[in-house]
């Protein structure tokens, strides 16, 4: 299959073969991105119940399809364009600033770069569904995605990535190679604002108020999911090197492997002695948080130091699922504890396990304190957009679906047909805002 591009290298100079590889790479790793979009979706849906899983497909389609479209028109100008300042970026919206790029430039494509970028904003915006899953409009979260890949995440990116305020600050130090702070943890907060606003799901409490299990309707699905993440993390890690550079491409592999592995069996064993059983959902999410830990410090950390990262995340998200479901925010799917916690705790730790400038290593704190200033700016600015964002969707158009649609199910209400045929009660269901009546089969 790659004959015709081996072909065309061995023929061509070897600075425009090393410029051919590096884009092709770029870009697979982009679609590798994206495959995540899937992994996303079956974890979210295997571990909220069948009545909802079209909504969280839904959900996750659109913050693609929505959030493409916003990150062309105005994201990427905000994040990368050129005529801004230390805050936010200016220029290049909609790409209009052109693509007359050629090999002999060097370097990687406009529109790869884009592409790459833009996968990473998807991903950003995907992280909410779960918090949010089984009780918010479909249309107020759609608002929700289009505003954080088109402003939130977009200014992120260029306090850090985009040359702004956080990765000048103290000589530069702050390193969050492929988006712990930048991309996770400001998903996982973001997740964390709309599960508080939105409030729990109905039954989830108690009249004590202890939380009451809701279970996942297919753990098949979630473990599915996560191992979709996994390999889409080989894109997100090994990619943001954006060169075919190796041995680096290749160690950066081995440490999202270690620290994702580690992340998994920690999980496993914390609850297991917690609860007396492995539960396989409480495992998954330890490997994912394993991966969000890693993502940081990928490139600057020891294979010792990644399955350090992995560990310490892996052993966190048991404790910090557990609290959140303490403190009465009801997170479905353990978004906020995966992404949020972990993403801040992972930039964070590249302070003290990386191999130059962390604290192991015998350099000092100066790293460590510009992590720690970099993610309490992230974190602040996120909370506050992202309360604003859905307090005013709330006060607006509304947040949150009716009891009586939460109870029976967002699926047939919300967009017109079951996940599953046999998930619906029986009788006719009259569609809201159709003349439709559909007649389910009896569960």
């Amino acid at each position: 299959m790659l004959s015709p591009l081996t072909l065309l290298a061995q023929e061509a100079a070897p600075e425009t073969s090393k410029v051919l590889l590096d884009n092709l790479w770029v870009f697979v790793a982009a679609i590798l991105v994206i495959f995540m979009q899937a992994g996303f979706a079956l974890v979210e849906a295997g571990l909220t119940r069948g009545k909802n899983v079209s909504n969280i497909m839904m959900k996750n389609l659109m913050d693609f399809a929505g959030g493409a479209i916003m990150f062309f028109l105005i994201g990427y100008g905000l994040a990368y364009g050129s005529g801004g300042n230390s805050l936010i970026g200016w220029g290049n919206f909609a790409l209009s600033d052109g693509g007359g790029w050629t090999t002999a430039d060097g370097g990687l494509a406009p529109s790869v770069d884009f592409f790459f970028q833009l996968a990473f904003a998807a991903a950003a915006a995907t992280i909410v569904s779960g918090a949010m899953a089984e009780r918010t409009k479909f249309k107020s979260y759609f608002i929700y995605s289009l505003v954080i890949t088109g402003f939130i995440y977009p200014v992120v990116v260029h306090w850090t990535w985009g040359g702004g305020w956080i990765s000048s600050f103290g000589d530069g130090l702050f390193t969050d190679f492929a988006g712990s702070s930048i991309v996770h943890m400001t998903g996982g907060l973001a997740a964390l604002a709309g599960a508080i606003v939105l409030g729990p799901r109905i039954g989830k409490y108690g009249p004590d108020g202890k939380p009451r299990a809701i279970l996942g309707h297919n753990i098949p699905f979630a473990v599915l999911g996560t191992i979709i993440l996994l390999i889409g993390w080989y894109g997100f890690n090994p990619g943001s090197q954006l060169a075919a550079d190796f041995p680096e491409v290749g160690n950066i592999a081995v440490t999202t492997t270690l620290a994702a592995v580690s992340g998994a069996i920690i999980a496993m064993l914390v609850i297991w002695l917690k609860s007396g059983k492995p539960d396989v959902a409480m495992t998954a999410n330890g490997m994912l948080a394993g991966l969000v830990g890693i993502t940081a410090g990928t490139a600057a950390v020891g294979n010792m130091g990644a399955i350090a990262i992995g560990a310490i995340c892996g052993g966190v998200v048991v404790g910090s699922v557990l609290l959140f479901d303490r403190i009465r925010v009801d997170d479905p799917v353990g978004a906020i504890s995966v992404h949020g916690i972990c993403g801040a705790l992972g930039t964070l730790l590249v302070g003290v396990f990386a191999i130059d400038g962390g604290l192991l290593a015998g350099d000092g704190a100066a790293l460590l304190f510009n992590q720690l200033v970099g993610v309490a700016g992230i974190a602040a600015f996120v909370l506050v957009c992202a309360f604003a964002l859905f307090l005013g969707i709330k006060y607006t158009v509304g947040l949150r679906v009716t009891a009586e649609e939460e109870l029976e199910g967002l699926d047939i209400l919300e967009h017109g047909a079951p996940g599953y045929s046999e998930d619906t009660g029986a009788g006719p269901v009259s569609i809201p805002g159709s003349s439709t009546v559909k007649t389910p089969v009896t569960v």
